[in-house]
């Protein structure tokens, strides 16, 4: 027995069946990881005799039964993550009682019941807390202000009720809050917008009354959502709520009907000229330029759609419809209007997929939040049961006619379609496009994070432009993220996808901007020289930065994709112009200079834009 062990990590290792009781015979463990994994059966409640624990992770695998009580004993335990099983029952008083828990408790979805357990309060030194998306009932506990430290709280997709708590006014280091998706009523506290919050979610409750208009409602920074309210008034213009009417007793009933007429006539005033406003918007727009770096200020208002629309618009999910598949489920062409789109595509999750639910929380918290003309577009999004009664999950989105880029790039890896090739100045805009999309994001407020930049997670539509899709991956960052300088990221797994991984991710590093500009790196040098990064060339130390580096800068154009410039007649030797070579000079040096093995090195997304306009001025001279 390996009883003087201290750390073993099983994370991605496939690993199934049960855990043995006997690991509770590990007396000096102090950190486990078993995170991603087929893991079933219930938590041994002999995990209660590693009292030297630190760290427990134990997330996406398919554990059942209750979270045993005996976790309590683990009085070193700094972390505990066990979110995404299939656990039920109650939470345990008993793990609020240890107050060692300092970084972070995630016990998120999952299937547990029962109301919050007021002990919430003696977690005095948490940063973060996540119990969303299960089935808890009940309030909001006064005593969560006990948690001073906290920084994060996250009960969305569960059944509370009753008003927001005054005392969450005493969390003064309150970042990030989401409330959503329950059943949570009253007028929204005036202490809230008070609060330093960075990102707010109250959206789909049934808040009523007058919403605030100061403090973090007006805070351009800000992340709020405050969707799905109907009794909701007031606010600033952007929460797009009704104006409140006052109900006076004091106002007689011809007052009240005078006051209706007027209202009456004002309002059909403002339409006619609301009207007149969006069709000269409308005239104007199609005469000018585009702002290349404008940002949708569409709201989050879509139609509902249920399965069997889906259904439908699909022609029962025929193969004809199929066009395209992932790592978490297929996407399907369908008609159907949604808005201003009548063709749509639709990522239908597959469920049974290890990681799928996850992806589809996280794609939807990802793109509910942020806007951008070259960030792909949700419609709606459908959470329903198909025909036999299983779980369905699929988000629609913008069909985007010209496809992804993979298909640009290696066109030999669609059989049967004709070759498609990109000229040099297509390319130079959508190298442009994508950056200018991740430095939005890398800028946004919470930052995010796409971790998995890709050929196939880029679209492009009818005029070519990219969009940044795919956001399966994709995280918030918060503060609590460097907690005493320790990376609670690295306990998932690697993410990103194989050739465009930052190597810090390899060896454990946490979730970066850096991370992104790297796989940018890559996948700008993938662009302009053709060659895939997981090329069968590549091995032995060889990887495509250093293929590409030992070119630069005097040999450059011998490792630039030879269809940029191939000529239309064989015999003909193609000629470079002078404007071209130095474009593609300034367009390598920037890959090179993305994708440099140490974070530190790497250039910022801002100065990437910066760099790559440049480039393509050149071009056009």
């Amino acid at each position: 027995m390996l009883t003087n062990l201290t750390d073993l990590e099983l994370d991605r290792t496939l690993l199934s069946g049960q855990i043995p009781t006997e690991i509770g015979n590990l007396w000096n463990l102090q950190r486990l990881v078993m995170s991603n994994n087929m893991l079933s059966g219930e938590i041994p409640s002999t995990f209660g005799n590693l009292t030297k624990m630190t760290a427990l992770f134990l997330e996406d695998n398919a554990f059942e039964g209750h979270i045993p009580p005996s976790l309590g004993n683990m009085q070193s335990l700094k972390f505990l993550d066990i979110s995404n099983n299939k656990l039920i029952g109650e939470i345990p008083r008993e793990i609020m009682n240890v107050h060692s828990l300092s970084i972070g408790l995630n016990l998120s979805q999952n299937h547990l019941n029962g109301s919050i357990p007021s002990e919430i309060g003696e977690l005095n030194n948490i940063f973060q807390i996540d119990l969303s998306y299960n089935n808890l009932s009940g309030q909001v506990p006064s005593t969560i202000d006990g948690c001073q430290l906290l920084q994060t709280l996250h009960l969305e997709g569960n059944s509370l009720s009753g008003p927001i708590p005054s005392s969450l006014s005493n969390l003064k280091g309150l970042q990030d809050l989401d409330l959503s998706n329950n059943y949570l009523s009253g007028q929204v506290p005036s202490f809230v917008s008070a609060m330093q919050l960075e990102f707010l979610n109250i959206s789909f409750n049934d808040f009523q009354g007058e919403l605030p208009k100061d403090g973090v409602f007006k805070n351009v920074h800000a992340s709020v959502d405050v969707r799905g309210n109907s009794k909701l008034c007031g606010g600033l213009p952007d929460n797009h709520l009704p104006k409140c009417i006052p109900n006076s007793p004091t106002h007689n009933h011809k007052s009240e009907s005078i006051k209706i007429i007027l209202v009456c006539i004002a309002g059909g005033f403002l339409c006619i000229s609301f009207i007149i406003y969006l069709l000269a918007r409308f005239y104007w727009r199609r005469g000018s330029q585009k702002d290349p770096q404008s940002i949708t200020a569409m709201t989050w208002e879509y139609k509902k759609v249920s399965y069997n629309d889906l259904l439908k618009a699909t022609n029962n999910f025929s193969v004809e419809n199929l066009i395209g598949s992932g790592s978490f489920g297929v996407v399907y062409k369908a008609s159907m209007s949604l808005g201003s789109a009548e063709t749509i595509a639709i990522k239908v999750l597959n469920l049974k997929q290890h990681g799928a639910f996850r992806s589809f929380l996280s794609e939807c918290k990802a793109l509910r939040n942020v806007r951008h003309r070259n960030l792909i577009k949700i419609l709606s999004v459908c959470s329903s049961i198909d025909h036999r009664g299983n779980d369905f999950k699929a988000l629609i989105f913008e069909f985007m006619p010209n496809g992804s880029l993979e298909t640009w790039l290696h066109p030999n890896a669609r059989e049967g379609r004709q070759p498609k090739h990109l000229t040099l100045l297509q390319r130079m805009n959508v190298a442009i496009d994508i950056a200018r999309a991740l430095d939005y994001l890398h800028d946004h407020k919470p930052v995010l994070i796409h971790c998995d930049l890709k050929p196939s997670n880029v679209l492009l539509d009818d005029d070519m432009t990219a969009h940044v899709g795919d956001f399966g991956l994709a995280r918030f960052l918060a503060r609590s993220d460097t907690v005493s300088g320790q990376s609670i990221t690295s306990t998932s797994g690697i993410k990103g996808s194989i050739g465009y991984i930052p190597p810090e991710y390899g060896m454990g590093g946490r979730t970066s901007t850096q991370g992104d500009v790297y796989s940018y790196g890559i996948l700008l040098l993938e662009i302009f020289t053709g060659i895939c990064p997981i090329d069968e060339r590549f091995g032995d130390g060889l990887s495509l930065h250093k293929l590409v580096e030992t070119s630069y800068p005097a040999r450059v154009m011998d490792i630039i994709d030879t269809k940029l410039f191939s000529s239309d007649h064989e015999n003909e030797n193609t000629v470079v112009p002078e404007n071209s070579q130095e474009c593609l000079v300034s367009v390598i040096r920037c890959g090179l200079l993305c994708s440099k093995e140490l974070p530190k090195e790497r250039i910022a997304m801002t100065d990437v834009v910066k760099e790559l306009n440049s480039a393509r001025n050149k071009l056009l001279e």
